[in-house]
């Protein structure tokens, strides 16, 4: 059995960007506190007790702002999970919501990996965005997880905001390459519905389509010149530290989602829980509050989440887990290897960066062919 993921959802914000669609409640002491004893309850009584974990991480939300608080949920988690030797074990943070002390407290509890919402290199942008940090407090605060103990540093960087250039990108890129960060998540802005941006009709201020993919292709360029090689449609990282969680997900392997809106991919099911914190803490047993999602692993999920990754498709793999013959697939590949969009190299298919551009198109398409 291969090791699972866990995922431990931290609902809590000071506030809530105004482009953020994730289940997030605003911060109060009490409710922490009582959020805590639920998820230590909730790990303690999991289905996936006894599991090989070789991957734990801390989202939100702002996990940060809990602090030491979230100590006692990583102590239950290595109680009730067989954690790897070297089990990755992540964290989010808010440039605007940590301190030294704390940084120091959570890597000596165990925390490894620190992932931080920075963002943009320019404050206006930030500003803009909601954020409650500028560029240079994001500087000083990735110097202080350093030097608190933190070698696996990530930044996230936002692109095709308003008002975005391509000279902000470099500086975001060039700044965290000379920190010796070594991983960057760079995702296009998109407007969800419901959000303050979606309301305010942001988009029209937004970068073009066309503007978008120039934007994009550039910054790939960008990274891969700094030693951050992609590795996923979003996500860049010097060689051997890209998000193992992460990768689970693309990989389709087992996760366990903990947490008001985490999602679980197990034994097969998916499966989630309900965006209700006062729920989730008044449970007896959690476990009873979980939304079925139906069966996971087949064909086409496989297929569509495994072509998020440079690696791609295996498709001597494809064939052998799913009795399939690939040859019209082959066929329709060679054709959009034409136009630039994916490569087949021997049995590997995967998307170029200009395929990346039009995933989602490309992945129904192919898909046709399995």
């Amino acid at each position: 059995m291969k090791p699972i993921g866990v995922y431990l959802h931290i609902p809590f914000c000071l506030s809530k960007c105004p482009y953020c669609d994730f289940y997030s409640v605003p911060y109060t002491q009490q409710a922490a506190q009582d959020y805590i004893a639920a998820l230590v309850r909730a790990v303690n009584t999991s289905p996936a007790r006894g599991s090989q974990v070789d991957s734990v991480y801390f989202g939100g939300g702002t996990p940060v702002l809990l602090g030491t608080e979230l100590l006692p949920v990583l102590e239950a988690v290595a109680q009730s999970y067989q954690l790897a030797d070297d089990c990755e074990i992540t964290l989010e943070a808010n440039p605007a919501a940590m301190t030294y002390d704390t940084l120091c407290a959570l890597r000596q509890g165990g925390f490894n990996r620190i992932s931080m919402g920075v963002q943009s290199a320019n404050d206006h942008e930030l500003h803009y965005l909601g954020r409650r940090h500028s560029f240079e407090q994001a500087v000083q605060s990735v110097q202080l997880a350093q030097q608190a103990g933190f070698e696996n540093v990530s930044v996230d960087l936002m692109l095709g905001t308003p008002q975005q250039t391509e000279e902000s990108v470099r500086q975001f890129v060039q700044t965290f390459d000379d920190l010796g960060v070594r991983h960057i998540s760079g995702y296009l802005l998109r407007i969800e519905p419901g959000t303050p941006f979606a309301r305010q009709q942001v988009e029209r201020l937004c970068p073009g389509e066309e503007e978008s993919a120039d934007l994009y292709l550039d910054t790939v360029e960008q990274m891969e010149q700094h030693g951050f090689f992609q590795y996923e449609v979003s996500n860049f990282a010097r060689p051997g530290f890209e998000s193992r969680h992460n990768l689970k997900y693309w990989r389709c392997e087992e996760y366990l989602g903990i947490g008001p809106a985490a999602h679980s991919y197990y034994q097969g099911k998916r499966f989630y829980f309900p965006r209700s914190l006062s729920d989730f803490c008044a449970a007896e047993d959690v476990w009873n509050l979980v939304e079925q999602d139906g069966e996971g692993g087949g064909m086409f999920e496989y297929v569509m989440l495994r072509l998020r990754l440079r690696e791609g498709v295996n498709l001597h793999e494809l064939r052998a887990l799913f009795g399939v013959d690939t040859t019209a697939l082959e066929r329709r590949a060679s054709f959009l290897q034409k136009q630039g969009l994916v490569r087949l190299d021997g049995q590997r298919l995967f998307l170029t960066p200009q395929g990346f551009l039009v995933s989602n198109s490309v992945i129904v398409d192919l898909l046709e062919y399995c």
